[in-house]
């Protein structure tokens, strides 16, 4: 008597960022036949050259600003000098020590992911993937010769996880010596004497803040009336006064017209004709998605008119059978987002139950000194009167922690329903914000009252105490 069997529905990733690893190893988890083409390694751009490096050199520059911070503390550091008398050392960072351990962990991570998907029994492919047409990839070398082993990967399923690369201006190039995108830096080997940065939005707030603790000096170039104008006002308030307070130049509403090489650093020409002098440059205007030449237009796959892969809330396509997932797509462009949506896709393609991705429920968070991390509606639209809610902000100054640990700087902002007192958003500025806003993303998630939130118990004293201090004094009287 013959059987037959069902054959395993085959799954092609495109891209193994972490929105493809995250698609590829839900597909395997699920029974589905999984194909992942990465080019330049499992991680992609995140792992690689951009969030793990940057956030581990942000967390060096993080412990240098400590050692800085302790006196205020009564911590006093010393050594002796020949004839034994106490002289106080200078903290010195030795960036290329740093440069090789953080690429290091990055190479780390990559393969540790990589062995994960092995694992779990997913294909590897390197190579440079395309559509030809909704259900098929052609994977090329990195060379441009077309591979022989996987020529055509046909697949039921596609899912692009591309990315996106730093936007380059053609009157300030990056050289990679004395110019640089954020992917770049890493080849420094020793501490900018002075660093300028041209773009004040999050990746220029963030290496910024980095740099000016690690000791360089440096100035910051933005063309809006603040540093980063997409976030809370109150909150960029905080950490702009910060950078000025530790030396660094803000130049708002300033527009660099053109960046160039002198002979010994750089030269960067604003609208106005002032020419700033430096020693390094480092671009961050933004980026531009991987999807050029990909053959997704020809698939069918509706683009918009900056290259980016149109999707819903499950990350489909236009394309039943595509699925797009990261800094490629139309949704935010965020890490935890990339991998949110590529488990959806593939729970979606594989008749998994389903979650539609909130990007109101997203927490995002900019690793500043200090940090600030979002959720939810914002206090601008609330005052637009998009959403309904009231606004409550505690310094955190008054925090009983804060103080013990010398926290100057920073607050918790809470914002409820009007009438139900709903959490419907948040803010916190302070040391390590990002584990803080997980409880108000909870509460935004799981739509909890402020009255929920502040019957939790809360360690004394804490930073989160904070929160709860927040929300009971936004109190719903029934």
């Amino acid at each position: 008597m013959a059987y037959e069997f069902e054959r395993k529905q085959r799954v092609a990733v495109v891209g193994g960022g972490p929105g493809g690893y995250e698609a590829a190893i839900a597909g395997a988890q699920l029974g589905a036949e999984v194909t992942l083409v990465e080019q330049v390694g499992v991680g992609g751009s995140a792992v690689i050259t951009d969030v793990v490096p940057s956030k581990t050199l942000i967390a060096v520059a993080e412990a240098t600003n400590g050692i800085g911070e302790a006196a205020d503390l009564g911590v006093q550091f010393f050594s002796r000098n020949d004839a034994g008398r106490p002289v106080r050392p200078e903290v010195a960072v030795n960036l290329s020590q740093v440069n090789k351990r953080l690429l290091s962990l990055a190479r780390q991570q990559s393969e540790d992911m990589r062995a994960n998907l092995i694992r779990s029994g997913v294909r590897i492919v390197s190579g440079h993937g395309r559509l030809d047409g909704p259900d098929n990839v052609i994977v090329s070398t990195s060379s441009g010769s077309e591979g022989t082993d996987f020529d055509h990967i046909e697949a039921d399923t596609v899912v692009v996880s591309v990315g996106a690369s730093p936007r380059i201006l053609p009157s300030a190039v990056p050289d990679g010596e004395r110019i640089f995108t954020w992917t770049q830096l890493y080849s420094l080997q020793s501490v900018p004497d002075h660093l300028i940065v041209v773009g004040s939005g999050v990746t220029g707030a963030e290496f910024a803040s980095a740099y000016t603790a690690l000791g360089s000096k440096v100035t910051l170039i933005s063309s809006r009336d603040q540093v980063l104008p997409g976030e809370d006002a109150d909150a960029a308030a905080v950490i702009e006064n910060v950078f000025k307070r530790n030396g660094m130049t803000v130049l708002s509403k300033s527009r660099a017209d053109s960046v160039e090489r002198t002979a010994d650093g750089v030269v960067a020409v604003l609208a106005d004709g002032t020419r700033v002098e430096g020693s390094h440059c480092l671009m961050a205007v933004g980026s531009i998605p991987n999807t050029r030449g990909m053959g997704l237009e020809e698939a069918g796959v509706q683009m918009t008119d900056s290259g980016h892969i149109r999707v819903n809330r499950v990350a489909r396509t236009s394309v039943p059978n595509v699925y797009a997932a990261g800094d490629c797509t139309t949704f935010l462009p965020l890490a935890s987002v990339a991998s949110m949506q590529g488990r959806t896709a593939m729970f979606h393609a594989m008749g998994d139950a389903v979650n539609p991705t909130e990007p109101r429920n997203v927490a995002s968070n900019i690793f500043t000194q200090p940090q600030i991390a979002t959720v939810g509606w914002t206090q601008r639209q609330i005052e637009e009167g998009i959403a309904q809610g009231d606004i409550y902000k505690l310094p955190l100054s008054s925090n009983p922690r804060a103080k013990m640990m010398g926290i100057k700087d920073g607050f918790v902002k809470l914002f409820a329903r009007t009438g139900s007192g709903t959490v419907i958003g948040g803010v916190v500025v302070a040391p390590n914000a990002s584990e803080l806003i997980f409880p108000i993303a909870l509460a935004v998630e799981h739509r909890l009252t402020v009255d929920q939130v502040s019957r939790a118990f809360t360690v004394y004293p804490s930073l989160s105490g904070s929160i709860s201090d927040a929300a009971r004094a936004m109190h719903i009287v029934l």
